[in-house]
């Protein structure tokens, strides 16, 4: 435990963050190299074959089998940055050993508490180790703890040649909380039939639907006279702006949906009286809808235009991946054998829907059907980001345990 501990904390001491302003360079910030880098070391230090790094950051490795009969080539993938949301930099961790259930104080001059009456999960940790920042930062688990718990069972299974498994192939990748984790991953390279991601949340997760997603950023042009003449000349979009906000909705934002609900999420809103931009992503599980809501966007912007007398308000919009559900359901074995590996280590398999993406969407359509499976982190991309060392610990267990029954199904 304590060596698994000792390398996640290694980890989200190195500042990953990606940037979603950044497109002229991938990876989209160089600092992501750093940690790469060490994981390259790493992976050949503990025995790993086949470790490559190309020139867009993507890090890949190889376990040999250790069978004689033929078993299918299966991956484990994780990401390498952390989210722009909120500063990876300076990561304090601190270890708070045998939680109590109480109110754990993060940073006692700030202020700042993680309190079970409002993050309700810490309650399920009871007794455990608890990893947290001081709570200026996020802590990294996403996905530095995927990270740990692919290498840490890799690490396992070379110390441990007695337990069979076929041919194993790991990736890690930059850029994913940024939309572009697999824009440049060769799945001709990684040569698996299949793969999971390890990225998930709570211990037990197990996902093979997620969102529908498109980016849509609508510009308003306005048209700024000055104040004391005004009147029928000036065209303020930052009012036109809020007009389309409020015209959507109320009911289908990510604060008041759950589940397989779709939302219209507004992420950024910058402008003056010339030129307002409203960043927003859209989300639905259901193809049809996801279609049916992304329609609606831009017919609201069509009748405000027509209302206002000109093309004032336009929209740029952008489909940035699918629900993996059409290319797992075919091949459901490969879900069935992580849920056989969570049973079998007494963990309650946790079968839902992502409410959001993986790599592992995008992978699945590019031929690598690549399911999810819990990184054990709780709040991802936020200060009050935590995770359990013992959630860690079960992860690499599961990763082991998948690896053993993917051999025994193919013997």
């Amino acid at each position: 435990m304590q060596h698994i501990i000792n390398r996640f904390l290694r980890y989200v001491k190195i500042d990953t963050q990606s940037d979603p302003n950044n497109e002229t360079i991938f990876p989209s910030t160089e600092k992501q190299w750093n940690l790469a880098n060490l994981l390259v070391t790493e992976l050949k230090e503990i025995g790993m074959q086949d470790v490559t790094i190309d020139a867009h950051c993507y890090i890949m490795a190889t376990l040999p089998s250790n069978v004689n009969h033929k078993v299918p080539t299966i991956g484990f993938i994780s990401h390498i940055d952390t989210s722009p949301d909120f500063t990876g930099a300076n990561v304090k961790p601190q270890i708070h050993k045998n939680y109590d259930g109480k109110d754990l104080v993060l940073n006692v001059e700030e202020n700042i508490v993680l309190s079970p009456d409002y993050f309700e999960d810490l309650l399920l940790y009871k007794g455990q180790t608890i990893i947290t920042t001081d709570g200026t930062t996020l802590l990294g688990a996403d996905d530095k703890a995927g990270i740990t718990e692919i290498i840490s069972a890799m690490e396992y299974l070379i110390q441990n040649p007695e337990i069979k498994h076929g041919e194993i192939r790991i990736a890690f990748t930059p850029d994913e909380e940024v939309g572009k984790g697999a824009h440049k991953f060769d799945v001709k390279k990684f040569n698996a039939a299949w793969a999971y991601t390890v990225d998930g949340s709570q211990v037990g997760e197990l996902e093979y639907e997620n969102f529908n997603a498109a980016g849509a950023k609508v510009t308003i042009t306005g048209r700024i006279v000055h104040p004391g003449y005004a009147k029928n000349k000036m065209v303020n979009s930052m009012l036109i702006a809020a007009d389309f906000i409020y015209a959507l909705p109320k009911n289908e934002t990510p604060q008041t949906t759950e589940g397989y609900e779709g939302f219209f999420h507004l992420q950024t809103n910058k402008g003056n009286v010339e030129k307002t931009e409203l960043d927003y992503i859209i989300r639905d599980h259901d193809q049809q809808k996801f279609k049916i809501r992304k329609e609606q966007f831009i017919e609201l912007a069509k009748k405000m235009n027509i209302t206002l007398g000109s093309e004032v308000i336009k929209i740029t919009m952008k489909d940035q991946y699918f629900n993996m559900r059409e290319k797992i359901e075919p091949v459901m074995h490969i879900v069935d054998i992580a849920e056989e590996a969570m049973k079998q280590l007494n963990i309650k398999p946790l079968i839902k829907a992502i409410r959001g993406g993986t790599d592992g969407s995008q992978l699945s359509y590019m031929g690598l059907p690549c399911p999810n499976i819990f990184a054990g982190g709780h709040n991802f991309h936020g200060r009050y980001e935590y995770v359990p060392a013992e959630s860690i610990q079960k992860a690499t267990d599961v990763i082991v345990k998948i690896c053993e029954l993917t051999s025994k199904k193919y013997t």
